[in-house]
């Protein structure tokens, strides 16, 4: 429910609001616009339909959020939301950011070298795993908290805000230390124990799709982390699991536009994920810009025959500046610079 108050409406007036709130035991969010402070309501359905809220002095009207994902939703906030990344870099607004860099951290010669070119193409995020989840307990799982450390070395280096992977609730506090910006992978999207955690950070959330999770549960995961809190949430579209077997996933460019409709948070596409080979990632990066996305998450190595992971969707460092380059009269096209 959304508490929308008087131009004229005084601090005391809100106050009292938010007083009967916590007397219900409901959470709250307030936003104070330019005009209006707007006040969410979040709990139990029966009480909030039973509590005589218009009543109170300074309040303009009442709306009732019908979206399961209520803060989330675009009912309880019409404008976009833009995420704030180390003050500087604004996911969301009318600059498309590319998070670009190797699907796993291996080593520190081998991510600055990486790193120095993604930087010089234009991407201003850095990516690299350092916990990894991989369907075979064989495979390479990440260098762990060395890995981090890595990571945190280039991104200051190259004056590159940094994402990575959490897969524990455990591992959260530490990766604090080290990320700019936590990511919670599609296999995760759903551990709704590491979600709640990621709720009480002071840390942007890079949220994936889970391979087969529809829309909706999506948004509802997105939910469990603003429910707790922390409203500074990125989508990440990486394509779904369906019946076709020419591509590693199947990118629903669809979702871009209609998580674009039902929610104010920004969407990311990472066509790498979404297509598993490298010669598609350009075509569904501008078919993601298309749609109206707002930036792009784009696995680079510079040796992908030995990458530790995902290889066969890296592009070297030369076709990513090359695509970067390709894309820059298409973000404008849709009013947006990259």
């Amino acid at each position: 429910m959304i508490v929308v108050f008087k131009p004229d409406a005084t601090p005391e007036q809100v106050e009292q609001i938010l007083t009967k709130a916590a007397e219900l035991g409901l959470k709250t969010n307030v936003s104070e616009g330019v005009e209006r402070t707007i006040v969410g309501l979040i709990g139990p359905e029966d009480v909030l339909q039973v509590t005589p809220l218009a009543a109170f002095e300074g309040v303009e009207k009442v709306i009732p959020v019908l979206a399961p994902y209520r803060l989330v939703s675009r009912e309880y906030q019409p404008e976009d939301s833009v995420v704030d990344i180390n003050d500087h870099i604004r996911i969301g607004g009318s600059r498309l950011h590319v998070i670009a860099g190797p699907c796993s951290v291996e080593g520190e010669e081998r991510l600055l070298e990486v790193a120095a070119k993604v930087k010089a193409a234009g991407a201003t995020l850095l990516r690299g795993g350092a916990f990894k989840p991989r369907t075979s307990p064989y495979d390479f799982q990440g260098l762990g908290e060395e890995g981090l450390k890595i990571l945190q070395k280039a991104g200051k280096e190259y004056q590159l805000a940094t994402v990575s992977e959490v897969m524990d609730p455990r591992d959260v506090e530490l990766m604090c230390g080290y990320v700019d910006v936590l990511q919670v992978g599609a296999r995760n999207m759903q551990n709704f124990s590491l979600l709640k955690e990621l709720g009480k950070v002071d840390k942007p959330v890079l949220l994936k799709r889970g391979i087969s999770a529809t829309i909706k549960e999506w948004l509802m995961s997105a939910e469990y982390i603003l429910a707790n809190g922390n409203f500074r949430v990125i989508f990440c579209e990486r394509g779904i699991r369906t019946f076709e077997t020419a591509t590693r996933n199947t990118l629903d460019i669809n979702a871009v536009s209609v998580v674009k409709q039902l929610s104010h948070l920004p969407v990311l596409v990472d066509p790498s994920h979404a297509t598993g080979r490298w010669g598609l990632v350009a075509p569904a990066a501008r078919a993601s810009i298309a749609a109206g996305c707002d930036g792009l998450m784009i696995e680079v190595h510079q040796n992908p025959k030995a990458a530790l992971s995902d290889g066969v969707q890296s592009l070297v460092p030369e076709n990513f500046e090359t695509l970067m380059r390709e894309l820059q009269p298409l973000a404008h096209a849709v009013q947006r610079e990259l």
